[in-house]
């Protein structure tokens, strides 16, 4: 193999975050639709949703915060939050053991990954830097995925030698794969490691 994986980091290299919210919830009583409406007012407030502006650096923890519970009727712990997903998060080590036999077989990796600057040191190892060249976090380039130009950022960062038929891009989420395919990289949506493992495997063997 000579080709290059692209891969998103939570939900495919690690378990999603669901569980911590989950725990969030039955914790502080504040109901995950609660969260969703008030995410949805300050979207309207403020033109974007808090999520993605936080994902792309354009505001702190503390700006995403004091929006949230300017929506809620009750205070919002976002710090307890973070706490708990954390601690609920695990490793998808087949996933991870099979980014590092395709490194060993010469396949080149970048991680692509919608995430927050103030969040870094809970998720960012040094098996991330292990096991991809290049790492491109949407907090640190102003962008995020879906936008192509995140794609296009990651594959200028591969080098010049990199199109985007030579990648094969994974994530859990389909609308992140389908603006993959817009341009013309091959994606796989990743549902779990024993169906995604062989996609990936057929992908960058064609």
């Amino acid at each position: 193999m000579s080709r290059v994986l692209i891969s998103d980091f939570g939900g495919v290299l690690s378990s999603p975050l669901e569980a911590g919210f989950l725990a969030y919830q039955e914790e502080s009583g504040v109901t995950l639709a609660e969260l969703g409406r008030a995410m949805a007012g300050a979207a309207e407030e403020h033109g974007d949703q808090p999520l993605f502006q936080l994902e792309r650096g354009e505001i702190t923890e503390a700006e995403f915060r004091a929006r949230i519970e300017a929506h809620l009727e009750r205070d919002f712990d976002l710090a307890r939050l973070i706490e708990l997903s954390i601690k609920r998060v695990e490793s998808n080590t087949p996933m991870v053991e099979f980014v590092r036999e395709l490194r060993a077989d010469g396949v080149r990796a970048a991680l692509l990954t919608n995430n927050v600057r103030e969040w870094e040191s809970l998720w960012r190892s040094p098996l991330v830097d292990d096991l991809f060249e290049v790492v491109v976090v949407s907090a640190e380039v102003g962008l995020r995925k879906p936008d192509p130009a995140i794609y296009t950022l990651t594959l200028e960062r591969l080098g010049d030698s990199v199109s985007a038929e030579d990648c094969v891009f994974v994530d859990d989420l389909e609308i992140n794969c389908e603006a993959a395919r817009a341009l013309g990289i091959q994606a796989v949506h990743f549902v779990d490691a024993e169906q995604a493992i062989p996609e990936i495997r057929s992908a960058l063997s064609e």
